[in-house]
């Protein structure tokens, strides 16, 4: 457990939390940063990351990541970088643990249908659905709904990606028509989320940790898949400069090794970019407490302007060659039309399991269709095939 002397006074101190929805008794062992990550990593959705596809589907190879190794990978980028700037490093864990909890099957493709489908019903985000189901849908505990996570949890896990505002930077929900994302005006909190200011310096960490191994790990499992090779990556942004250095000082070592070499030089560089860019944001902006670091207007954990322009030229290359590619995209459309079809099934009243029909039947708020949304959203890959093949008399075989 960090102590409080080896925290900087704008990280989240344990102590000063804000607390729980529900009351818990204290523990003489953890504090409530680590009582949060323990709940996260023992949940039913945490261990479904296991079977949930990153960007390569689970059967193509035991060596493509899943959701649940990004997230293991994304976690401990987030508790480098907080070590490094005095921040709490338990918090950046936890929230970086909790990230990709309210994904769907079949990766970004299936998030894509679930927001078509809800369209007509709040649509659908997976992030505001990371906070469902760590607030509702997440029941293991005999005196209280969800995972009953503290205040800087839940924010953390909300703002993943900033702000919730529109282009004018004013709050969603407030001036905007039509209001909040589905749900968020329904999560039960010890204390308003203030979805306008930006969240603590270990959300922005976990954030960062989150574009550092994607970036990094999908070059990786493209290069795997023979998708890319690193010849094509030397005019490449950010990394091109890396691939030139090592296989000028290793041209005899295998393929293999000079890729492995080439990923772990790119992971150390973009995050001790991103230590020094933080460091000087932090040293300009001066705060004294969390609550400076909310107010202040931009986030201070970021790239610098140089990598933060090839970054986004990085994102496209990966966009084009790799996430657009054929060997992606046919499994993906595959992903597709099985979220599509399990939703139109369960919709129109084919059963679902007894509590989740149970569920149904309650007149929960945004009705049937968000009791299913919630059902299909949580299936892992092989379920979702397996339960698509059992309705339809089909034969995808995704193992």
């Amino acid at each position: 457990m960090q102590t409080n002397s080896a925290l900087a006074p704008y990280a989240s101190h344990a102590e000063q939390t804000k607390g729980r929805l529900y009351n818990t008794s204290d523990s003489p062992t953890r504090s409530e940063f680590q009582r949060d990550r323990d709940r996260i990593i023992h949940s039913n959705a945490f261990r479904r990351l296991k079977h949930k596809t990153q960007v390569f589907l689970h059967h193509e190879g035991n060596h493509f990541r899943t959701r649940l190794t990004h997230t293991l990978e994304v976690s401990q980028i987030a508790r480098s970088i907080a070590r490094a700037l005095h921040l709490n490093e338990d918090l950046a864990e936890c929230l970086a643990l909790a990230h990709d909890l309210g994904h769907t099957p079949f990766g970004h493709a299936g998030e894509r249908v679930m927001h078509a489908k809800m369209q007509a019903h709040g649509g659908f985000d997976h992030n505001v659905q990371a906070l469902r189901v760590v607030t509702s849908l997440e029941n293991r505990y005999a005196e209280h709904d969800g995972l009953n996570l503290t205040w800087e949890t839940l924010e953390g896990i909300i703002k993943h990606n900033g702000p919730l505002v529109d282009g004018q930077g004013r709050p969603i929900g407030k001036y905007v028509e039509e209001g909040l994302p589905f749900g968020l005006d329904l999560i039960a909190s010890v204390s308003d989320l203030r979805l306008e200011s930006f969240a603590s310096l270990e959300a922005q960490a976990a954030a960062i940790a989150d574009d550092v191994a994607y970036n990094a790990h999908d070059i990786d499992d493209a290069l795997r898949a023979g998708l890319l090779s690193l010849d094509q990556l030397r005019e490449v942004p950010i990394v091109g400069d890396i691939v030139q250095e090592v296989q000028q000082r290793y041209p005899e070592v295998s393929a293999d090794r000079q890729s492995h070499e080439t990923i772990r030089r790119l992971i150390t560089r973009t995050i001790e970019d991103v230590i020094r860019t933080a460091e000087a944001n932090i040293k300009a902006c001066d705060p004294k407490n969390a609550e400076d670091v909310r107010l202040a207007g931009k986030p201070l954990i970021c790239f610098s302007d140089d990598v933060g322009v090839q970054e986004k030229k990085l994102k496209s290359f990966l966009f084009a060659k790799v996430y657009r590619s054929e060997t992606v995209m046919a499994p993906v459309k595959q992903g597709e039309q099985i979220v599509a079809a399990l939703f139109d099934a369960f919709v129109e009243g084919e059963p679902m399991p007894e509590e989740w029909e149970r569920l149904a039947k309650s007149s929960p708020i945004g009705g049937r269709e968000r009791i299913v949304c919630d059902f299909v959203s949580g299936m892992t890959d092989p379920y979702a095939t397996n339960t698509f093949n059992r309705l339809f008399d089909a034969d995808v075989d995704f193992r």
